[in-house]
């Protein structure tokens, strides 16, 4: 009933909260805050948010026209709006390593990394031209590849700002429920054969989300960096991303309003822990509605964690 309701939790934000209402009196201008899927859905109303409150947004876009154009509708809210356009395939680990070169080259700091971008594909399943089942290549691989790319970046201007750097990674509750049998089946990604799509693909995807943010935390809490990683639950939101099909998919696209989530509040969690004072020094948490919570079954399978970081190193190193 809290969900309908909106009630707020113990950092003062709930499910009805939105981006504007996070970072409302927040001076953002000292930031760099990369967002991927920015373009559009949850990510869009995030850059729109924390662009409005200074921070300068770079904006990785799988075509240069769609990056512009979502800058120019920012802009054309916020004129001072700064935006950086640049070209990513998250599919395409060639891709990421030539735009982590390309951003890296650019010498621009880098204080907040949200790997937003989603991807659900509900009618058959696809793959990368390597062979990987494509969300699990996009939703994980590409932002695990862009991450580690990344890292050293993010230390330098942590460092150098005095500002703690933060990566905020968008996982989902779906990883709870609709994973496959195993939570991840390394043997059926790669190739034609992979049953795993829509709903039961995407959850397995964003399973591995989780895995990354764990391991990442202890490793950079370990070696003292001043980053922080978080991962989350943006909620119940009608977007351009659609995980079912047939009658379950007519249903959920024909329930009342009012049950969902509007973009500007599904953004609100990560722009909570890419930028709010209250999640500072937070750090391996997972979040929904702006506030701590708690993770379920295959999110504590030490051993399929281990194995899921593992099998995404050698397929990076090999691809």
């Amino acid at each position: 009933m809290s969900y309908l309701v909106g009630s707020p939790g113990p950092n003062g934000f709930g499910p009805a909260s939105t981006a504007e209402d996070v970072t409302r009196g927040l001076n953002l201008e000292k930031l760099t805050i990369m967002i991927t899927g920015a373009t559009s859905g949850i990510g869009f109303e995030a850059a729109k948010a924390l662009a409005e409150r200074g921070a300068r947004i770079v904006m990785p876009s799988l075509t240069m026209k769609e990056g512009l154009e979502a800058k120019d509708k920012i802009v054309a809210l916020t004129p001072k709006a700064r935006i950086v356009v640049m070209k990513l395939d998250l599919s395409d680990l060639n891709s990421v390593r030539n735009f982590a070169t390309e951003f890296k080259q650019s010498e621009l700091p880098l204080n907040v990394l949200m790997n937003n971008a989603g991807l659900s594909l509900n009618d058959a399943p696809r793959q990368t031209k390597d062979g990987l089942e494509m969300m699990f290549a996009v939703n994980f691989i590409g932002h695990y590849a862009l991450t580690n790319l990344l890292l050293d970046t993010m230390r330098s201007t942590a460092k150098d700002s005095g500002i703690q750097g933060r990566i905020v990674i968008v996982s989902g509750g779906v990883y709870a429920k609709f994973t496959p049998p195993g939570g991840i089946i390394f043997e059926q990604l790669v190739g034609s054969k992979n049953p795993y799509y829509g709903l039961t693909g995407y959850s397995q995807s964003k399973l591995a989300c989780i895995y990354h943010c764990l391991e990442l935390s202890k490793q950079l809490e370990k070696e003292g960096a001043n980053i922080t990683v978080n991962t989350l639950h943006p909620g119940a939101i009608r977007t351009g991303l659609v995980h079912m099909k047939g009658i379950k998919g007519y249903i959920s696209d024909n329930l009342p309003s009012f049950l969902f989530k509007t973009p500007q509040q599904g953004a609100s969690t990560q722009v909570f822990l890419a930028v709010h004072p209250k999640a500072e020094g937070v750090t391996g948490k997972y979040y929904a509605d702006c506030n701590e919570y708690f993770l379920e079954g295959e999110a504590h399978n030490t051993e399929l964690l281990k194995k899921t970081l593992k099998w995404a190193d050698e397929w990076i190193s090999t691809h």
